[in-house]
C-alpha cells in the first residue's frame, strides 16, 4: 500500500458503519438514469464518489484484467473502511462498501475460466460484473480482450454464459460493446448477447476503428433498441457516445425514440467534471471542485499519481474564476509530487467532512438506484411514432403462422356468391343501385291507340 497520508482519523461513528442492505439489480434498475463509464485511471474511487453524490444512478468500475486481480491481496482499511486489491506495488482496484449497491465491476478477459475466477475474488464488493468488448486500445485487444471479442462472437458469448452460470443470481451480468460495420452484423451479435441472459447490454455508438474526435453514430442505436424489444427480452440498453451532461442525455434519449435507449453513460465528460450528472453541474471547478477532491483523496488514502491524474483533465465552463486563480492551481498541480505540495492552495485538509457528506447523500437513496436525478421519458414527435408503427407492423408482418394460428384460419365458401349482396352490375335494383333511363334500356311504354287515331290513320 502507498504510504499513509497525514490527515485526522475517522470518528467511530463513520468507522463503523456497517454494511449497507439492498435488493439485487434488476434491468429496471439499469434504466431511466445516467450512469458513470467505466474509465481507466480516470474512474478512480473518488471520482465514482462524487458521480454518485451528484446523480449517477449506476457508476463502473475501471477495466481491470482478469490475471491481474488474481495476483492481489483484499485490505480493509480500519479508518476509512476503504477496500483496496494491493498488487506487487500499489493496488489494483479500491471500492467502499457505501457505493457497492451501484458500482458494477468491469472486466478485462479472454478466458471464461478466468473470468469467473476474478469475478469470485472481488464478488463480496460489487454489485454486477461487465464484461469489456469495446476498448480498442493496443493494451487490451492485444490478449484477445476489448474490442477483439467483436470479431470473436463465440467466446465473447461463451464469457458472458459462464459468468451468468457461475455467478448467483442477484449479481447483475452485463456487456459493453461498439457497433460494427454494419447493421445487419450488429443486431446479429445483439441477440447472441441478450440470449446469454445478460441484465443490460450498452452499446458506444462508434466503431472499433472510429475514435472520440468522430461524432458517434446514435441513430442506428434506434433500430438495435427496437430489435431488442422485439426478441422479447427484459435487457436494458444504454447508450454511451458524445453525451455531455445530463441535459445532453434527455437530447440522446429523444433521438432514439419512439422506444428510446433506457439510460445514457457518459465517459469523456465526466472525466472532465464529474458533476456532470446533476442538472445544474459545478462552474469553476478549479475552485469550488478540485481542492474537495484532493482533500477526499488525501483522506481516502488514494495514490498522489491518480489524485495528480484526474485533477489535471478537470475543466468547465468559468463564471467567476479569476484567469489568476486557474493558473496558479494549475501550475501547482503539474509541480506537486506529493499532497504536501498542495498545503498552500488546499489546506485545511478536511477530507473526513467530504467524505461524510458523500456518505450522507448516497445512504439517502437507501440503496435504490435511479432516485437521484431520474430522466423523463423521451418526447416523441408524431413523425417518429409513425416510423416505429411501420416499424412494428412491418415485424409483425414477418412473424412466422403458428399452427393455433392457421386451424383459425378460415376458407371462403366455393359456391357463386349472390349477386344482390355483392352489388353486382346485373344483380337486381336495390337501394345502392341508380335505374337506369328507358331510353338506354329501350323498355318504352307502347302508347294505347284512340279512336281519333285509328280514323286518321285509314285516310
Amino acid at each position: 500500500m502507498s504510504r499513509r497520508s497525514s490527515s485526522p482519523p475517522l470518528s467511530p461513528r463513520l468507522a463503523k458503519r456497517p454494511r449497507l442492505d439492498f435488493e439485487p439489480l434488476t434491468p429496471e434498475d439499469y434504466k431511466n438514469g445516467v450512469v458513470l463509464a467505466p474509465m481507466v485511471r480516470s474512474g478512480a474511487l473518488p471520482t465514482r464518489l462524487y458521480a454518485l453524490k451528484h446523480g449517477a444512478s449506476l457508476v463502473w468500475g475501471p477495466e481491470t484484467v482478469d490475471k491481474a486481480i488474481l495476483h492481489t491481496e483484499r485490505v480493509v482499511d480500519p479508518t476509512t473502511g476503504v477496500i483496496s486489491y494491493v498488487g506487487k506495488t500499489k493496488a489494483l482496484f479500491t471500492t467502499h462498501p457505501v457505493e457497492k449497491p451501484y458500482l458494477i465491476y468491469q472486466i478485462g478477459s479472454a478466458d471464461p475460466e478466468l473470468a469467473v475466477q476474478a469475478a469470485r475474488t472481488v464478488l463480496q464488493d460489487v454489485a454486477g460484473f461487465d464484461l469489456n468488448c469495446g476498448c480498442p486500445k493496443p493494451f487490451s485487444t492485444h490478449s484477445g480482450m476489448g474490442a477483439a471479442l467483436l470479431s470473436n462472437p463465440d467466446l465473447l458469448c461463451s464469457i458472458l454464459t459462464a459468468l451468468r452460470e457461475a455467478m448467483p443470481p442477484e449479481i447483475s451480468i452485463s456487456a459493453k460493446i461498439r457497433l460494427l460495420s454494419s447493421q445487419e452484423d450488429t443486431l446479429k451479435l445483439v441477440e447472441r448477447i441478450v440470449n446469454t441472459g445478460v441484465n443490460a447490454l450498452t452499446v458506444h455508438c462508434r466503431t472499433r476503428n472510429m475514435r472520440k474526435r468522430e461524432k458517434a453514430h446514435i441513430d442506428r442505436l434506434r433500430e438495435i433498441v427496437d430489435f431488442v424489444r422485439g426478441l422479447g427480452r427484459d435487457v436494458a440498453l444504454i447508450e454511451n457516445g458524445d453525451c455531455e451532461d445530463y441535459q445532453d442525455a434527455i437530447r440522446i434519449r429523444e433521438i432514439t425514440a419512439y422506444v428510446g435507449a433506457d439510460s445514457v453513460m457518459i465517459a469523456t465528460a465526466a472525466e472532465a467534471n464529474p458533476t456532470c450528472f446533476s442538472p445544474n453541474p459545478l462552474t469553476d471547478v478549479e475552485m469550488t471542485f478540485i481542492p474537495q477532491y484532493m482533500r477526499l483523496c488525501r483522506y481516502l488514502n488514494n495514490h498522489w499519481s491518480s489524485t495528480k491524474f484526474c485533477t489535471a483533465q478537470f475543466k468547465g465552463s468559468h463564471v467567476n474564476a479569476r484567469r489568476a486563480d486557474l493558473k496558479g492551481l494549475r501550475d501547482a498541480i503539474q509541480k506537486a509530487k506529493s499532497y504536501e505540495d498542495m498545503d498552500a492552495l488546499v489546506a485545511p485538509w478536511t477530507g473526513e467532512d467530504e467524505f461524510k457528506a458523500i456518505v450522507d447523500v448516497i445512504e439517502k437513496r437507501d440503496g435504490r438506484r435511479g432516485q437521484a436525478h431520474k430522466l423523463p421519458p423521451p418526447v416523441v414527435s408524431a413523425k417518429q411514432k409513425a416510423l416505429s408503427d411501420v416499424e412494428i407492423k412491418r415485424q409483425e408482418a414477418e412473424q412466422p403462422v403458428t399452427p393455433e394460428q392457421e386451424i383459425n384460419l378460415q376458407t371462403p365458401p366455393a359456391a357463386s356468391p349472390d349477386p344482390s349482396v355483392l352489388n353486382a352490375p346485373l344483380a337486381p335494383a336495390n337501394k345502392l343501385r341508380m335505374p337506369l333511363p328507358a331510353m338506354l334500356t329501350g323498355d318504352l311504354p307502347t302508347p294505347t291507340p284512340s279512336a281519333t287515331g285509328s280514323a286518321s290513320s285509314l285516310r
